[in-house]
Formats: C-alpha cells, structure tokens, sequence
C-alpha cells in the first residue's frame, strides 16, 4: 500500500470522526438546553408556586415564623384596640385567604366575663394583666398570656379646649364637668392610680363601661374632658386634643394577649396570636401611638 493511499485513508476516517463527534455533540447540546430550559421551567414554577404558597400563608405575608390559618377566627378584644386591631384582621385575611376573623370589642373586665361564662371566642386580648387574670385564673387560657404593646392615659377635651385644661387638678376646677372609666375597667383602674399619683379627689359625672364610651362623651359635648388613652384621642384627632400629663406616667397599661382554651378554631387563634406579637403587626400598633414592650 502506497504512502499516499494510507495518508488519503486516514484523512477520510478523520473527517468521518470529526462529523460524528460534530453530530453528537449538537445533538447532546440540544438535549442539554432542552433539559436546562424544563430545568428553568421548574424552577420558575416551583418560584411561582413558593411565592403564591407565601402570600396565602402569613408566615411570608404576616411575617417570619407565622404559621398559616384558616377558618373563623373570634377575637374578643379590649376597646381601645378596635382601630389597629381591625386593620390587623384585615391584613391578616389578605395573608389567609381562608381565614375570616370576627372582632368583638368592649370593655376587658366585661370581656372576661363573658369568656368565663362560655361565649366561643378563640383569642382574648386585654387592655390590663388584672383583666386577663380573670380568664387565666379560670383555665380560660391556652398557654401564658403574651405581653404584645403598652398604652398610656391622656386628657381628652373637646377641640380648642375650651376650658383651658393643662392637667389633671384643672379636672378638679368647678363647672368642669369629666368622664371616666368605671374602675373595674382598665382605663378607669389607670385613671384612679394616676389620679392616687397626684394626690386627687375627683368626682365625674359618668363612669363608662369601655374607654370608647368615656371619649364619646367628650365627642357630644355632654363633658369637659375624660381620662382616655392616647391611642383614643390620636385615633379622633379630628374632633379629640389631647393633654398629657406626668403622673400618666405611674398608670401605663400592659396588654396582654392568648389563644383560649376552648378556642373553636385552635390553629387559627395560635396564628392570629403570633400575627399580633409580629414585626408588621408592631409596626401598625407602634403607629397608633402604643408602645412597645
């Protein structure tokens, strides 16, 4: 066999190899971004579905650590906290879809009473420790109570301040007609200790069951003033001043908050307790002139 035949032969057999090898490699390469592409696909799938998954859970959408809840939620709540609190359900629907939650606002100890007395509530949140007590010390508690925000009193007057009230003695003053809280109420139990804290007597011509029935009061003119939180007057600034005052220092309020016992829907309160105690929740709260613990 001549050089030149077997040169020729092996430049043919290297070119047939180069095609093959060319050939199979496209082919590998199609496959490779077939399977890349469906890979993507997946990936983005699984994206969508983990973010679709997140904003229907609160733990994406109502904060870290929150678990997920679904069905009717009742929350038994204390007065003062109708604003936040109704805005936190409703942003707590958004992260649940299949959650409804129903408020029940009024006065703590009448609250706790009710709860003592069997009415089916899921979540009990008050404005005092001494309110939440009452349910704890009955058994009416899932676990200890949390400690979510604090609240501090204020004067209430009409807008203007028409009788020039710079503190609690001018409460004092004749012709000042003044609203509390019945003493059993959180807010009026503050009120008696920060009027205790500057050594006064004061007489109103109303006790109120819950603190909104004491701002009402301010609101139609029937009184000069009332001892309210600030979350209250910021929450009517548009008709409400208010007028701090230091001895509302000695009269800050805890509020505790707990999943109950018998809750109906157990799963669900644990969730809307933990929403409650998180970084947006706070923040909500924080807005409204509470405090945080």
């Amino acid at each position: 066999m001549s050089t030149t035949g077997t040169t020729r032969r092996l430049a043919v057999a290297a070119a047939a190899a180069a095609l093959v090898l060319s050939l199979g490699a496209t082919a590998c390469g199609s496959d490779g971004g077939t399977s890349s592409a469906s890979s993507s696909s997946a990936a983005a799938s699984a994206n969508s579905a983990g973010s679709t998954g997140s904003t229907a859970s609160g733990a994406s959408a109502t904060g870290s650590g929150v678990p997920k809840a679904s069905g009717a939620i009742t929350v038994f709540a204390a007065a003062s906290l109708k604003e936040t609190f109704t805005e936190l359900g409703k942003k707590f629907e958004a992260a649940n879809p299949a959650s409804k939650v129903t408020f029940n606002f009024g006065g703590s100890s009448a609250l706790a009473t009710s709860i003592n007395s069997g009415a089916p509530a899921d979540v009990f949140a008050a404005a005092s420790p001494a309110t939440m007590k009452t349910v704890t010390d009955a058994g009416g508690a899932s676990g200890q109570p949390a400690t979510f925000v604090k609240n501090t009193l204020t004067i209430a007057v009409p807008k203007g301040n028409p009788k020039h009230v710079a503190g609690l003695k001018d409460l004092t003053a004749s012709g000042v007609k003044v609203a509390l809280c019945a003493k059993e109420v959180p807010c009026g139990a503050a009120a008696q200790t920060a009027l205790k804290a500057a050594g006064l007597d004061l007489t109103p011509v109303t006790l109120e069951q819950d603190v909104k029935g004491a701002l009402t009061k301010v609101e139609l003119g029937e009184v000069d003033a009332s001892l309210v939180y600030k979350t209250d007057v910021r929450a009517d600034a548009a008709k409400i001043d208010g007028v701090d005052f230091p001895e509302a220092d000695k009269a800050v309020n805890d509020y505790p908050i707990a999943a109950l016992a018998k809750a109906p829907n157990k799963d669900g309160a644990a969730a809307f307790v933990a929403y409650v105690q998180s970084p947006e929740a706070k923040q909500v709260l924080t807005a409204a002139g509470f405090q945080a613990p």
